[in-house]
């Protein structure tokens, strides 16, 4: 029934956002030492980065939730739940990562996890073609996101930056592996969208 499934929905959501999950592949950075010459400064930015990194993968994991939600092309539900595993991986990652720079995740990723599980949904109602086309493009601007912050992060910092590196390469494979399947282009207007929302969460995520 349409309400056990919300309210699955509902608790899942619940638990990403309340209780710490697991990773299911070790952090791209086990092998490489703390180091002590990273100035508190840097620390404190680095871990800004990593927050908006980690709302960045809350909202990713809602938006395939959301698309699973209405979706029901078996192929396309695979790779979307794929996507949405690995990007538990990186969630898992980013928090780690964010409390041994001493910083705190964001305040606003319950707002921003809402928003983007009901975009999510909407495009699966829509025409679910195009969800194919949402992963793909949704990844391809997270990608480009962390690239970004790859040149902002102190090269100090190697822990984090082999975080972002390893989650950007993710990243760039689920688009890629979209595309192969066939991922139909999105419309202007809702790239435009999904740039907007993406720029809000960046800017705010910084700070709160």
């Amino acid at each position: 029934m349409m309400i056990d499934r919300l309210i699955a929905e509902l608790d899942r959501g619940l638990k990403i956002l309340s209780i710490k999950p697991t990773s299911r592949r070790p952090r791209p950075d086990l092998n490489i030492l703390e180091t002590d010459s990273i100035s508190s400064t840097n620390k404190k930015i680095n871990a800004k980065y990593m927050r908006v990194n980690h709302t960045g993968e809350i909202c990713a994991q809602a938006l395939y939730r959301g698309q699973l939600f209405f979706n029901k092309n078996s192929e396309i539900k695979e790779e979307l739940e794929k996507a949405a595993e690995e990007e538990i991986d990186h969630l898992v990652w980013c928090d780690k990562r964010i409390q041994e720079l001493g910083g705190k995740t964001s305040k606003l990723n319950s707002i921003f996890y809402s928003g983007s599980f009901l975009l999510g949904a909407f495009t699966s109602i829509v025409d679910e073609r195009y969800n194919l086309g949402f992963l793909a493009e949704t990844e391809k601007q997270v990608a480009n996101h962390l690239s970004n912050h790859l040149k902002q992060i102190d090269k100090s910092d190697k822990k984090t930056i082999k975080i972002i590196e390893a989650m950007r390469d993710d990243e760039e494979e689920h688009a890629n592996s979209a595309l192969k399947m066939g991922a139909k282009n999105l419309p202007r207007p809702m790239k435009k969208i999904m740039g907007y929302a993406s720029k809000v969460m960046t800017k705010t995520t910084f700070y709160i």
